[in-house]
């Protein structure tokens, strides 16, 4: 509650508690004044005092001693009293109009002493009590101070069943705003805690996210060296070795030249894949020229015989399904040299409606379809991975067929849509 609300709170409860003295003061006070107008008798001024005592007693001892202790609102003795002190004001009013101004407090406070259920009866014969004030007393002496009567109790009726329900309208809107607030401060605990509840979720999603990046990374720069710079550096050993068995000098500089090329190569292709370029091969040419470059450049290297062929109507491919087909051709190359023993190899790049396909066939010695490959076990296994998860990325597969004494055939296949 606000400071000025609190403050009129106060106020009110003050008036309620202690503002009823002053006005049956005041009441008795107009009475005794005017009991030369009134002929009751001594019996009917005694019984007056009485009540008076019995009114300012019980509102001292129910009302005023229990305010600070009595429950939150009106209970059984509060009830007695309220519905005793009604009772007790028309017969004051019968005895002398004046005391009207007493039994005006039971349209201000019915309500804080009453249960429900009794407010209306109450404040409808406050209502009665004080059109026979107003009218001169009780009973009407006659006919026009009856039907004033009559006149001011409908008035007074009225107005105060327009007002009770004005009060038990205000109240039911009360109690729904109270419902509201306590429903939006509901709402808003639980949407806080469905935003920590977010913000753990997002944190786990974050860190699943970097970690996910960090795998792929790995594997990205795992095929990167395994495709690249580990072949060059297998085809610099493998020179360096011939070295050895070759006597004349012009073919121990060609073997030179050629390691000291794939050195080159190996280094180039190195800073290539940790900054994550395209291959060497396509900087300044499209996937079959940059395909041929490679075929001749093994072949070169190896002295095995090797034939690219082109079918279909080329045309430019996506950057990565370039990178993908000219990283499988490398690595089933890499697979002839190092286990197939091959003579002679054949290489298929065909452009299709819809897809590009590449065939890599060999007429090595070929391995068993679940066995491993020359004896190189794991590093072929990982080879094949690495071609199918280069693949997977760009939306195509890896198909590996080969029997023992058979050959191989290394197919990728890229789903490609006309540009």
């Amino acid at each position: 509650m606000t400071a000025p609300g609190a403050a009129v709170e106060v106020r009110w409860r003050f008036l309620l508690r202690r503002g009823p003295y002053l006005v049956l003061a005041l009441a008795t006070a107009l009475a005794a004044a005017s009991m030369h107008l009134f002929d009751r008798g001594s019996a009917a001024w005694t019984t007056a005092a009485v009540l008076v005592g019995a009114v300012a007693a019980g509102h001292a001892w129910v009302v005023d001693r229990r305010w600070d202790h009595r429950p939150g609102g009106p209970d059984r003795l509060s009830a007695v009293y309220v519905s005793a002190r009604t009772v007790a004001a028309f017969v004051l009013v019968c005895i002398n109009p004046f005391f009207g101004a007493f039994a005006f407090v039971g349209y201000f406070d019915t309500a804080e002493h009453a249960p429900r259920r009794l407010v209306t009866p109450l404040v409808l014969l406050t209502a009665l009590t004080l059109a026979g004030a107003q009218s001169g007393g009780l009973p009407p002496a006659d006919r026009t101070q009856a039907a004033a009567f009559l006149g001011l109790f409908a008035l007074n009726a009225g107005l105060v069943l327009f007002f009770v329900r004005m009060e038990r309208d205000e109240h039911a809107l009360a109690a729904a705003r109270v419902a509201t607030i306590d429903e939006l401060e509901r709402t808003n605990a639980r949407l806080a805690d469905a935003l920590a509840e977010n913000a753990d979720l997002h944190a786990a999603l974050l860190e699943r996210a970097r970690e996910a990046g960090r795998h792929e990374e790995r594997e990205r720069l795992a095929l990167e060296i395994h495709d690249t710079i580990a072949q060059s550096l297998v085809g610099v050993v493998t020179q360096l070795q011939a070295v050895t068995d070759d006597a004349a000098p012009a073919a121990v500089a060609q073997r030179v030249d050629a390691a000291t090329e794939l050195a080159r190569s190996a280094l180039v292709e190195a800073r290539r894949s940790v900054e994550g370029l395209l291959p060497s091969q396509l900087d300044d040419a499209d996937a079959p020229a940059a395909l041929d470059r490679l075929v001749r450049d093994w072949v070169t290297r190896t002295g095995a015989r090797a034939e690219l062929v082109v079918t279909g109507a080329a045309r430019p491919l996506p950057d990565d399904a370039e990178a993908v087909l000219l990283r499988v051709a490398g690595e089933s190359l890499a697979n002839v040299t190092r286990h197939a023993r091959a003579a002679r190899v054949g290489v298929t790049l065909s452009f299709l409606d819809d897809e590009v396909l590449l065939d890599v066939r060999d007429d090595g010695v070929g391995f068993p379809a679940t066995g491993s490959v020359g004896g190189a076990t794991a590093g072929a296994r990982f080879g094949l991975r690495g071609m199918r998860q280069r693949a997977e990325r760009v939306g195509g597969e890896v198909l590996v067929e080969s029997e023992p004494g058979g050959g191989t055939a290394v197919s990728l296949r890229l789903p490609v849509t006309r540009g």
